[in-house]
């Protein structure tokens, strides 16, 4: 019996045609602008700002640690900067660890100058 006359065979037939069409149809490339980035870490004397600057900015931009909550505390901190480490694997060593989290916590977190207490019974969003 011929492949013409079963349906299977239309299918066959149909699916590698569309499969070269595909394959033939030309690529256009796609030219994306974004924007320049204008969000800054603020400057510091702590070491950690510098570290934060070689390490951080390699996947995130100053605005992502300039919309995390003002208030919180250094454990937070700490837990995100080794959740960048383990398990997202970000290339920075230990014992940069603690002065980074250092800087953080002193510059946006709980820690800063003039910064307020949490709520009592407030908890921070989990890292």
């Amino acid at each position: 019996m011929s492949d013409r006359k079963t349906p299977l065979g239309g299918i066959v037939r149909a699916a590698l045609a569309c499969a070269a069409a595909w394959a033939a149809a030309p690529a256009w490339a796609l030219d994306v602008t974004l924007p320049p980035e204008t969000a800054q870490y603020r400057p510091s004397e702590l070491p950690g700002y510098r570290l934060v600057l070689q390490h951080c900015m390699i996947c995130h931009a100053a605005q992502y640690v300039q919309m995390q909550p003002p208030t919180l505390p250094r454990s937070y901190w700490e837990a995100t900067v080794k959740k960048m480490k383990v398990p997202f694997g970000a290339p920075f060593p230990e014992e940069d660890m603690p002065a980074m989290v250092d800087y953080l916590v002193k510059t946006y977190g709980a820690e800063r100058s003039g910064a307020t207490a949490p709520a009592q019974g407030a908890r921070p969003t989990a890292p």
